[in-house]
C-alpha cells in the first residue's frame, strides 16, 4: 500500500490531540472568550493548516521522485524531531490566563499553523514516514490533507469547549504528569511503528 493510513491516522490524532502552540491557544480561547464565541479562531486554525499542506506536499513529492535518499533522510529527521517535541509535551504543563478583551478570529486562526513549528513538522512526518515515494503528489497531499482536517474537526472544537476544565480540573494536580506522559506516549509510538513495523 503507497499510503499508511491506519498508521497516519494514529499519528495525526496524537499530534492533533497533543498539547502543542495551537492547541493551547485553543483551550486559552475557549477558557477565557468561551467555546461560541472562539469558534471563528476554530475555524481559522483547522482551515490554516492547508495553507501549508498542500506546497509541502507537491514539493516534497517532487523531490522524492528524483532523489529517494533524500526522502528517506527527511523520514528520520522528521520523526526526531517529532519525538524531541513529545518530549517537550511530556514535561508541560497546562496552564490557564486570565486575559480580557476580544476573542481573536478566523484570520487570527489563519495564521496560527504556519507559524507554528510543530505544525510544519507535523505534516513533514506525515508525508516522509507515511507515504512511499512512488505515490503521486495528488493523491498523497489529499490523503493527509482529509486525515488531517478531519482530526482537527473533531479535536480542536473539544480543545476549545473543554479548556477550561481542562485547566481548572488537571493543571496542578497529581494526574496531570501522567496525562501530558500518556499523550507524548502516543506521538512516540506511532513514529516508531512505521520506522520499525514496515508501517510504509
Amino acid at each position: 500500500m503507497s499510503i499508511a493510513l491506519i498508521p497516519l491516522a494514529v499519528f495525526a490524532a496524537s499530534q492533533i490531540g497533543t498539547p502543542g502552540p495551537a492547541n493551547m491557544a485553543l483551550m486559552a480561547t475557549g477558557a477565557r472568550f468561551g467555546f461560541r464565541a472562539a469558534l471563528p479562531f476554530v475555524a481559522g486554525v483547522a482551515l490554516g493548516k492547508q495553507l501549508i499542506i498542500w506546497p509541502i506536499g507537491f514539493g516534497l513529492m517532487e523531490l522524492a521522485a528524483r532523489a529517494p535518499w533524500v526522502f528517506e533522510t527527511l523520514k528520520y529527521l522528521s520523526a526526531a524531531y517529532i519525538i524531541w517535541l513529545a518530549w517537550k509535551v511530556a514535561n508541560m504543563r497546562l496552564g490557564q490566563g486570565r486575559d480580557t478583551g476580544t476573542a481573536p478570529g478566523f484570520a487570527a486562526g489563519l495564521i496560527v499553523h504556519p507559524l507554528n513549528p510543530k505544525a510544519w513538522a507535523m505534516i513533514v512526518g506525515g508525508f516522509t514516514a507515511f507515504v512511499s515515494p512512488q505515490t503521486s503528489a495528488l493523491t498523497a497531499t489529499a490523503t493527509i490533507a482529509a486525515v488531517l482536517l478531519t482530526c482537527q474537526i473533531i479535536m480542536h472544537p473539544l480543545w476549545t469547549l473543554a479548556g477550561d476544565a481542562i485547566a481548572r480540573t488537571v493543571a496542578g494536580t497529581q494526574w496531570e504528569p501522567y496525562l501530558m506522559w500518556t499523550l507524548a506516549a502516543l506521538t512516540v509510538a506511532s513514529v516508531l511503528f512505521v520506522l520499525f513495523g514496515g508501517g510504509t
